[in-house]
């Protein structure tokens, strides 16, 4: 069309052509002003205020380009309805037709009235070119400011991370001082209450408890090896009394107590365990198997434990003697710091007070029972020749527990049963003959919280190395010696 010549267009070539207009102002450079009023060290929120500033004068600025956009759109939609019409107006006065089916247009003042431009300048009194200028200046002033900002929030964001940094490391070393302060405590052998180390808030986790536990008994192996020798050098001995005094029942305050304890023990301890799924074997070498139970009340391990042993060479009653006599106590028992005897209550009946060595982290234990030892009548002449000991705890007024131990409960039974294999021809009985079966059951109550996996494993090792120690000592005491039956 003609009006294509105007260098306006439609009115959607116009609002494109502002917008454009926009975008090359804001690529093309930075004005003098912008960059002179910007300069180093204006802080952020300088920069923003000046950026909100920015935002108002574009604002305006953008609602007086569009003002004299629609102004030129409305001019233009304006002049071609003129032209239309005069056009028409010539058409009708002067047709004149070409070959082609054209028409031509006279030279007239019509002619002039159809190529006459609309000039925009001046429309609502808009200075275009200033405007634009002034448009450009202003957006470039906001890049100008953002790169600043940008800038500026990059300078911050290295200022946070090197503080970042310099907490994190910091940190670091408190944390480092932290354990080797507690690493420190805890190597510390001064003793604390009870439940200082042990117990559910404990200071110190599962494995590192086991850890500590296993290497204070690897100590206290290594110092009773050691002293072994010097132990079975020393010839104790103490007057064994006739065999019938240890088969009456007493008349001290203790004997219905006694009396029900190995009634239990001889009926309960003896049974066998091979069909009963609750126990389970945890230990097997050579003659001897070890059993336990499970068993946990208000989160304390209680595991009654079950071990069976063949020890040829002995009888029940010398095992069961060696086993009862205080006088022979610290010859095989490794785990006791010291003990007495509180009352002799019979000749078969002590009550014995005993701590036994602190395994730290755990709390030092002690315990206080009533220890006796019984010769159990046979039925008939097929049964064999048993002897009893039992270990349970009680009360006494002359044993309180001290406050740096936790009182440990016990019931403990050892029972011994002699087989006798008849000799050859008219040949003495010697000990080659004899073999003791031993049933020793024992139920601790440790008085106060410790891991149940640590406890399961200490009992898992302790009790066949005691059971071991003990039957080598009692070998080693009657060698040589007359058998006692």
């Amino acid at each position: 069309m003609l009006v294509a010549d105007s260098g306006y267009g439609s009115e959607s070539s116009l609002r494109r052509h502002g917008s454009m207009l926009s975008l090359t102002s804001a690529t093309s450079g930075f004005s003098a002003t912008s960059s002179s009023s910007f300069k180093k060290g204006h802080s952020l929120r300088e920069k923003l205020a000046e950026m909100e500033t920015f935002r108002d004068i574009l604002c305006r600025q953008v609602d007086t380009l569009q003002k004299y956009f629609d102004g030129c759109s409305d001019a233009v939609s304006k002049d071609e309805l003129q032209r239309d019409k005069i056009v028409e107006d010539d058409e009708d006065d002067f047709p004149n037709t070409r070959t082609d089916g054209e028409f031509l247009h006279n030279n007239h003042g019509s002619k002039e009235k159809l190529f006459q431009a609309v000039s925009p300048k001046g429309i609502n009194g808009i200075d275009f070119k200033g405007e634009a200028i002034t448009f450009k200046a202003t957006t470039a002033g906001i890049l100008a400011t953002l790169s600043h900002c940008i800038d500026l929030m990059v300078k911050r964001e290295d200022s946070w991370q090197k503080r970042v940094d310099k907490e994190m490391e910091k940190r670091r070393r408190i944390e480092e001082g932290y354990k080797s302060a507690l690493n420190d405590m805890k190597k510390k052998s001064h003793l604390r209450g009870p439940d200082y180390e042990e117990g559910p808030n404990s200071l110190i986790n599962e494995d590192e408890f086991f850890d500590a536990v296993e290497a204070a008994l690897d100590r206290q192996d290594k110092i009773e090896e050691q002293s072994h020798t010097e132990k079975i050098r020393l010839h104790r001995s103490s007057p064994v009394p006739p065999g019938d005094i240890y088969s009456s029942i007493g008349t001290h305050r203790f004997s219905e107590k006694v009396e029900e304890m190995v009634q239990n023990h001889m009926t309960y301890s003896l049974q066998d365990v091979g069909g009963d799924a609750n126990w389970q074997l945890v230990v097997e070498e050579g003659e001897m198997k070890v059993y336990r139970r499970e068993v946990e009340e208000n989160g304390i391990v209680l595991d009654p434990l079950k071990a069976t042993h063949s020890v040829k060479g002995v009888t029940g009653h010398e095992v069961c003697h060696y086993f009862w006599d205080t006088a022979y106590r610290n010859d095989w028992e490794t785990t006791i710091e010291n003990f007495n005897v509180v009352e002799t209550l019979s000749e078969n009946a002590t009550v014995v007070y005993q701590t036994h060595k602190r395994v730290w982290p755990a709390s030092q234990r002690d315990v206080l029972y009533l220890s006796a030892m019984r010769k159990i009548l046979a039925n008939n002449e097929n049964d064999p020749d048993t002897w009893l000991v039992c270990n349970f705890s009680v009360d006494h007024d002359d044993a309180q527990p001290p406050g740096r131990c936790v009182r440990a409960k016990i019931n403990i039974g050892m029972i011994c049963q002699t087989l006798v294999s008849p000799p050859e021809g008219d040949k003495e009985i010697s000990r080659d003959n004899i073999l003791c079966k031993i049933t020793y059951v024992a139920n601790v109550n440790p008085g106060g919280w410790a891991p149940a996996s640590v406890l399961r494993a200490v009992a898992k090792r302790e009790y066949p190395k005691f059971l071991k120690r003990f039957t080598s000592y009692v070998q080693e005491k009657t060698a040589g010696k007359p058998i006692l039956f």
